[in-house]
């Protein structure tokens, strides 16, 4: 037999060989399927970092809107004028009996003292004053 021997080895070999290109094939497709998903990947992952700086940007920029907005208010209070805690006890009617005068001026000043205006200390002295007659 001319060449029996070897012909089976070729014929052998070309089913290997074929397998052999069609497994480089494969991963070649592999390999760059596997390459273009991985830069899709990434590319997705800077568009979402960037959406959520974007987001973060702008809820910053609300709550310094915001903050700013409560500073402005919070001036304008301090500038508008303050209204007057209590404004001054009216003179005691000089025409009132000497009893009844005594008697409105220690209700005036207990007034005063519950209102705030006069301290402990300061009614205590009116008090004084007005017991003594003077």
């Amino acid at each position: 037999m001319i060449g029996g021997p070897r012909r089976r080895m070729m014929a052998r070999r070309r089913p290997v060989a074929a397998v052999a290109g069609a497994a480089v094939t494969t991963a070649a497709v592999v390999g760059t399927a596997g390459a273009v998903s991985h830069h899709q990947q990434q590319k997705y992952a800077q568009q979402d970092v960037a959406a959520q700086q974007q987001a973060d940007t702008e809820a910053m920029q609300q709550q310094m809107a915001y903050q700013q907005a409560q500073i402005d208010q919070m001036q304008a209070q301090q500038a508008a004028p303050q209204p007057a805690a209590q404004p001054p006890a009216a003179p005691a009617p000089a025409a009132a009996p000497a009893g009844n005068d005594l008697t409105t001026q220690l209700n005036q000043l207990a007034q005063l003292h519950a209102s705030g205006v006069l301290s402990d200390e300061e009614f205590s002295a009116a008090k004084q004053k007005v017991l003594a007659g003077g």
